[in-house]
């Protein structure tokens, strides 16, 4: 029995729909974050050596990361499904979607998520201007920047292909979804991105996520549209 450690409003969530979508049984392990610092507890460590989530076990094998995971996991048990046979001409750009996600979409969200709590938190008020400065000329110069580049280019993608890997949807599409909720969460994700905002509802349509919502409970990035 696979068994998923689970950590609340984390990327574990769309490892819960990978396998509702693959059909698979699955065990869940539930951690809470703490309320302050939102880590994960230490708890997870004695799983994994980086005390993260998402860590599947799965027989003997434990296994991190979400693109190694979802790779893994659909390679393992997809009977084909939800990922291009590896010799056809759409195996590389799901694999570039797999990677991108956490490559190149989730870095200047961290950013955005670094900076905002660095607005929110108290300190002196003699401090207060300087780090708000600071924060204020990171943001303008690059991290929003960089995330209306990669909004506007995800769109711009969704807009020719219904489906991140193409016409089908895929193992990509799992992947992807955190980064859009995360974005859509944060107000990153403009009215003007039509498209992935379709993509958005689309998902969240889905029978296979909707019964991973309901296996791990509370997840706030799927009310991100509402």
């Amino acid at each position: 029995m696979i068994v998923v450690h689970h950590l609340n409003d984390s990327r574990s969530q769309r490892i819960l729909w990978l396998l509702e979508e693959l059909g698979q049984p699955y065990e869940i392990v539930r951690y809470q974050r703490d309320p302050r610092t939102l880590l994960a507890p230490a708890s997870l460590r004695a799983v994994h050596p980086l005390g993260k989530s998402p860590v599947v076990v799965d027989g003997d094998e434990v296994l991190a990361e979400s693109g190694a995971i979802i790779e893994r996991l659909t390679d393992r048990y997809g009977n084909g499904r939800l990922a291009p046979p590896a010799d056809s001409p759409g195996r590389g750009r799901y694999l570039y979607w797999l990677h991108y996600a956490e490559g190149s979409a989730m870095p200047p969200l961290l950013l955005r998520l670094v900076m905002d709590r660095i607005e929110s938190t108290k300190m002196p008020f003699f401090v207060r201007p300087i780090a708000h400065g600071i924060v204020a000329k990171v943001r303008a110069g690059f991290v929003d920047p960089q995330l209306r580049l990669h909004m506007d280019y995800i769109d711009a993608e969704l807009a020719r292909n219904e489906w991140f890997a193409g016409d089908r949807f895929s193992a990509a599409d799992v992947q992807m979804s955190f980064p859009l909720e995360a974005a859509a969460a944060r107000g990153v994700l403009a009215d003007r991105h039509v498209h992935a905002r379709g993509w958005l509802v689309r998902i969240h349509a889905r029978s296979a996520y909707q019964r991973a919502l309901a296996r791990g409970g509370d997840y706030a990035y799927a009310s991100a549209l509402a």
